[in-house]
């Protein structure tokens, strides 16, 4: 649904300017209604015979894992369908200990084919192994150092290395050059409908496993395990039955979320406001699916909810005083200021500062309560940065790229967001742990980076015809008298060379535990999901509607 630009004129009325001029971006409503708070009459808790099939199914799966020889093919395969499948989640020490052993006895093989050498170097490199690609990919190399011609008739072998040079970092020459040799021929394979892989070509060349949600691509991929006759029946029967019993979960989480947002009524308090809940709960669920996360969840789910309509408060409706007001009541995080806000802001800080107070209840009682402090302070940050866009747009300033990005990074809300997903992830966080994602460490830099530029190169065209800040493209153009074309090229590479800062990133020895890295990485991941052609959250009835249903409404058929 394209966004149709208009202004309103509001009457004169309790705490507002009279007659001001306001924008409207017309956000269509929500698609979803109220169909997800009838998920918390229908929830009932899971039958002890399913619970105890399911832990059966586990240990069937656990003991294959063990029993597989250590640096066998059969392995491999094994440890990639597990977590292709999404129940990586219960087998992790087994995989670490597996992959380890593997790469202490790591040499890169003339004899190894491309399809093993490739699924080997993803695995590990996954895992933060520092895989070297020269060594072993030199061996597909003719003597002029070019791959291998003889390759390109390899589908399942160019499609193996296709997915691990998602895994490269800067100065890996040798990957950007296999990526742009696979990509050339899974093209032309994929014109081929009888290929036996052209779905998965397809699938692959529009979403690489690094840039994919584990929640998605585990249900793209178990009709393709399924397939495969060589498949493992009890890891295809625990994975779908894992799939839908962790489903039932999200269901119940969302319907409560759903109800808190009724409660709330927004959609009608602040109609200017995107209402998207349902898809803020599909965002987060992309930063963490496991059980364990649950108030995570939670949590993260309100706070970027909140955050999507303060956004909308900046962007869209607010006039400059009223965004100085409400800047200023942020900054002082206290409810006693709220009269001094006009009546639609009111609505809004007192569901913010109640959401926070959630989160310092909850930190409390885990005896974490230093943890609301960085919470707060990401929010207070993440509404400064919104300011300093909204005088921009009073002023029609065009800033130049070096000060655009360092505030709109902020308003992409990556650094928030990556703050805001640890606080209630247990003893594996530390206070360490924030002062680290408080200093914007690179992966944190550069996971913003992808945020904005994915999201400026979809959604500037729109915005702009509505009045809007800037956006990156007309801050390049200007600055570099760059035509869109050009500009456009020039922010895919960026976002490539930011993809490549996360990867190295995540290669031991690592700054913080894997675990934390994931929440940022899980969150570049949802922006390559869901704008990587349009934004698919603003305009939530088109492509990402089939995905949220696919993860929480259809169950998997076992």
């Amino acid at each position: 649904m394209s966004v149709q630009s208009s202004v309103v004129l509001l009457a004169p009325s309790k705490n507002l300017s009279p007659e001001v001029g306001r924008r409207c971006a017309n956000y269509h409503p929500s698609i979803w209604g109220d169909h997800f708070l009838s998920y918390a009459s229908e929830f009932t808790n899971t039958d002890d015979h399913l619970k105890q099939h399911v832990q059966q199914l586990k240990e069937e799966v656990r003991k294959m894992l063990m029993a597989a020889d250590d640096d066998s093919v059969q392995k491999l395969l094994l440890i990639d369908a597990i977590q292709r499948l999404g129940v990586a989640y219960h087998f992790e020490s087994e995989i670490d200990e597996a992959l380890k052993h593997m790469f202490d006895g790591s040499v890169a093989s003339a004899e190894e084919d491309v399809y093993t050498a490739s699924l080997r170097f993803r695995l590990l490199r996954q895992q933060g192994y520092h895989v070297s690609c020269a060594d072993l990919f030199n061996n597909f190399k003719d003597n002029e150092g070019n791959f291998k011609e003889s390759l390109s008739s390899d589908v399942r072998g160019m499609l193996s290395l296709y997915e691990a040079t998602h895994l490269r970092v800067h100065g890996e020459d040798i990957l950007d050059e296999a990526l742009a040799f696979t990509t050339t021929h899974l093209q032309s394979a994929a014109k081929y409908s009888l290929n036996p892989l052209a779905e998965q070509v397809v699938h692959a060349l529009k979403q690489p496993i690094r840039k994919g949600l584990p929640r998605l691509e585990a249900r793209h991929y178990f009709s393709i395990y399924q397939a495969d006759d060589s498949h493992h029946k009890a890891l295809l029967k625990l994975a779908k039955l894992d799939f839908n019993l962790l489903q039932k979960l999200h269901q119940k989480e969302l319907s409560d979320i759903s109800a808190w947002w009724k409660d709330l009524d927004f959609a009608h308090k602040l109609p200017f406001a995107r209402d998207r809940v349902v898809e803020c709960y599909f965002w987060i669920l992309g930063v963490y699916f496991e059980p364990q996360f649950f108030l995570a969840r939670r949590i993260l789910t309100k706070v970027i909810t909140m955050t999507s309509t303060i956004d909308d408060i900046y962007d869209v409706y607010g006039t400059l005083e009223e965004l100085e007001l409400f800047t200023e009541a942020v900054e002082r995080w206290d409810i006693s200021v709220i009269d001094q806000l006009p009546e639609y802001m009111r609505v809004c800080y007192r569901a913010l500062l109640d959401v926070y107070s959630e989160i310092e209840e909850e930190m409390a009682k885990e005896g974490r309560s230093y943890r609301f402090y960085y919470a707060k302070e990401a929010m207070k940050k993440q509404v400064r940065a919104y300011y300093e866009e909204a005088q921009w747009l009073q002023a029609q300033q065009i800033p130049t790229m070096e000060e655009y990005m360092p505030v709109a990074s902020a308003t992409s809300g990556y650094p928030m967001l990556a703050t805001t997903s640890f606080i209630a992830m247990g003893d594996v966080v530390t206070k360490e742990t924030f002062d680290w994602v408080f200093s914007e460490p690179k992966i944190v830099r550069a996971s913003a980076t992808v945020s904005r530029l994915m999201d400026d190169m979809v959604s500037h065209k729109f915005e702009q015809k509505r009045g809007h800040v800037a956006s990156a493209v007309e801050c390049y153009m200007k600055q570099h008298g760059a035509s869109e074309q050009e500009t456009r090229d020039e922010f895919k590479k960026q976002v490539r060379d930011a993809w490549k800062d996360i990867n190295q990133e995540c290669l031991m020895p690592t700054a913080v535990p894997m675990t934390v890295l994931m929440r940022i990485l899980n969150l570049a991941r949802v922006m390559d999901v869901v704008y990587k052609h349009e934004d698919g959250y603003t305009h939530s009835g088109t492509f990402l509607k089939d995905l949220v249903t696919s993860l929480l409404i259809d169950s998997v058929p076992i």
